[in-house]
């Protein structure tokens, strides 16, 4: 298990531990081994509980981007298990940082549109890192209106640190498709949920989330831009990261209070990637709860709803 800077403390008490168990397994009297293994444990939970109680915004980040946190696909196979992935955006080509596909849970059928960043080297450049190209937004917009057209709820899975700023992106249009997806999505006359479960980048996670209703684990993060591009620009000094993540609130916990999203889905203590199997299971619970929800609304009222919302957002002050 990789470990952040800040889960230090438990590593010692977790090796600890594992190295008890092993000892207690080849022993004959384990009985005094099975009392000192239960107290480390109690302790080992005590300080987790500790630590992560009181994460900072950045600290938050590291979580939401954590190397064995579950992707996209992790999610979709959980929870979908009929999952048919379709591909393309019927222009220019397939991008592999989007994954889009129908299925079903508990008998709901829904369009899922996903970004995907890959679990090793290999599939992380096969993915592009998560980061779409205008044909993936291209392909969320296509499904998009499949899914308009047999009136399927569509469930968006977002995890990208941004669109792809290549050459070859802006040449074929990366500003253009994405605000045609904005365009699209304020009118799509069809049930939007949007689900971060790691990284929500600027308009590369907008592009796939303006929805109805904005779900968010625990220890993911949306925000305008990343913490480091934020010190870079304003303190120019890339190391201001920590007062960068802290200004901006970048975390479920303090976007809630701004109302931004619609709900927080807690998280087993240490994060998604301690326990991914209670998570797939809330988050199927969360997503169905949601789409019942909205599936009860007349579709204009859906849409005047939906506008409504982004309207909201935000404070200003006309001078």
């Amino acid at each position: 298990m990789d470990f952040l800077d800040f889960e230090q403390p438990i590593i010692e008490l977790e090796k600890r531990i594992e190295k008890l168990k092993l000892t207690a397994a080849d022993s004959e009297s384990s009985v005094d081994l099975d009392h000192e293994i239960d107290n480390l444990i109690r302790k080992y939970e005590t300080l987790t509980k500790e630590i992560f109680s009181n994460l900072s915004e950045w600290q938050i980040a590291q979580l939401a981007r954590h190397p064995e946190r579950p992707k996209a696909l992790d999610v979709i196979q959980a929870i979908v298990p009929d999952f048919k992935e379709l591909h393309g955006d019927r222009m220019y080509a397939d991008d592999a940082a989007i994954v889009s596909g129908l299925g079903t849970i508990e008998n709901l059928s829904l369009m899922f549109i996903a970004q995907e960043k890959g679990q090793d080297t290999k599939s992380r450049i096969f993915r592009n890192y998560g980061m779409p190209k205008p044909e993936g937004y291209r392909k969320a917009q296509r499904m998009m209106k499949l899914a308009e057209k047999f009136s399927m709820p569509i469930v968006t899975i977002i995890d990208t640190p941004g669109a792809y700023p290549g050459i070859g992106a802006e040449e074929r249009g990366q500003s253009g498709a994405i605000a045609s997806n904005l365009f699209t999505l304020a009118s799509l006359r069809t049930p939007i949920i949007n689900l971060v479960i790691g990284e929500g980048g600027s308009g590369g996670a907008l592009a796939i989330g303006m929805g109805d209703s904005l779900l968010m684990l625990q220890y993911s993060i949306y925000s305008v831009i990343s913490p480091e591009a934020c010190s870079s620009i304003l303190w120019r000094n890339p190391k201001e990261v920590e007062a960068a993540a802290d200004a901006m609130g970048i975390s479920a916990k303090r976007l809630s209070k701004f109302d931004i999203i619609d709900r927080v889905i807690p998280e087993p203590l240490g994060g998604f990637h301690r326990d991914p199997e209670l998570m797939y299971k809330d988050i199927a619970s969360a997503v169905v709860d949601e789409v019942q929800l909205l599936k009860n609304l007349a579709l204009d009222d859906l849409i005047d709803r939906r506008r409504k919302k982004f309207r909201a957002i935000g404070e200003f002050q006309e001078i």
